[in-house]
Parts: structure tokens; sequence; C-alpha cells
């Protein structure tokens, strides 16, 4: 094994258990949606977007078009612009692996690789490819078992679709608590809130995460101050 390989394994070990159940959990849903479970494997080689891999099925399901697809992608994705921005230094001199560096940034990725440089002694560019390909291979390999799982064991699908928001859920928990300004939280929820009231639960997504942008950079001095000052 590379030292690269070996290094970048180590350092990916707790993104593989993240990766390899909300795969597992995007497999099982995809098959409970009746589609064939090579989807599960195509979807996740070619869009690795993880939760908009789940929200991709809800779109698929109700008929929506490439505008409202597009849209959502946009905005459910629109963090990964100011990751890549500040990658751009990183990544300079990939060469012939910055193609695949730039799809493969996912968060995880992102905070594996903006945090340490490589050990000492390895091909810098050659540890960023084995750490992006291990987390899209932990992510891909998730989903296969779960869309096999899916089609071999008897289960009753019911409610897996609630494992995303589920996740959600636990990260709005987490971040209320760590948080010194809960403003952004606040936001978040207010937007929602107001948003479903509004537009209906079937049309709501997209005006919510459109309110919570304006009012984000609208409120992003008052929200700056607080992080200061705490």
């Amino acid at each position: 094994m590379r030292a690269e390989t070996r290094a970048a394994f180590i350092k990916t070990l707790p993104v593989s258990a993240s990766y390899l159940v909300l795969g597992f959990g995007f497999g099982v849903l995809l098959v409970s949606r009746g589609y064939p479970f090579y989807w599960a494997l195509l979807i996740s080689l070619t869009v690795y977007a993880g939760s908009m891999q789940f929200v991709l099925l809800d779109l698929l399901s109700s008929g929506a078009g490439l505008v409202t697809a597009a849209l959502m992608t946009l905005l459910i994705n629109a963090r990964h612009l100011f990751y890549g921005i500040s990658m751009l230094e990183k990544y300079r001199r990939a060469g012939r692996k910055k193609p695949y560096l730039i799809f493969a940034l996912t968060d995880e990725t992102y905070s594996l690789l903006c945090t340490q440089d490589p050990p000492a002694g390895l091909d810098r560019y050659r540890y960023y490819f084995e750490v992006s390909a291990l987390g899209h291979f932990y992510w891909v390999l998730g989903s296969l078992l779960g869309a096999l799982a899916g089609v071999a064991l008897p289960w009753d699908f019911r409610g897996v679709e609630f494992s995303m928001t589920a996740l959600f859920v636990v990260v709005f928990t987490e971040q209320w608590m760590s948080a010194q300004d809960r403003l952004p939280a606040l936001i978040g929820l207010g937007s929602s809130l107001a948003c479903l009231a509004a537009f209906g639960p079937g049309q709501f997504v997209l005006p919510t995460m459109g309110l919570i942008l304006l009012l984000l950079t609208v409120l992003r001095s008052r929200i700056s101050i607080g992080e200061t000052q705490a």
C-alpha cells in the first residue's frame, strides 16, 4: 500500500462511519421508491452530493422540471462555491488530478484537507486525491449495500425517508447547543415555518432557502458581531 493511501485511509476512517451509514440509507430509500438497485451505484458515482441525492429522489418522483432541479441543487450546494475559493491555492498545481479533486470536494473532505497539511515526505497532490477518492468510495459502497439490502431483505420501508430529516434535526440541535450566536439557527427555523405557512408543504423549500440567504446577507454584520463578542 502506498504511503499516501495508508495516511489517507487513517485520516478518513471517521468519515467512513458517517458515509457508509448515510449512503446505506440512500440506497434503501432509492429501492423503496421503486428504482432498480444499480441506480444507487450510478447516482453515487456521478452525482455524489450527499443530501442532494435524497432530494433528487423526491424530484424524480414528483416529476419536477429541470429548472426546479437546477435551482434546488444550486441553493443546497451553494456553500461549495466558498469551499472552492478557499481551496484554489491548495489545488493550483494538482495537474490532471484537479478535475476530480473539484468534483469530490464534500463537507467532510474539505474539513480534512483545509485544516492540516499532508504528513511529511508524502506527495501532496496524491494525498489529496487519495483522501477525496476514499470518501467517494465509502459513499458509493454504502449506497450500493443499502440498495442490495433493500432488494434482498423483506423490510418494511415506511419511515426510512425520515433518515435525512433526522440528520438535519441532529445538526440543528448541535448548532443550537454549541453556538454562542443562535441568530442563524433562528433565521433558518423562522424562515422555514413562515414559508411552510405561506406556500404549503409541497412548495416551501425553494422560497425558504432564498429567504434564509437573503436574511443572512442582510444581517451578516449582526451575526459577525455576535460571534466576535462571544
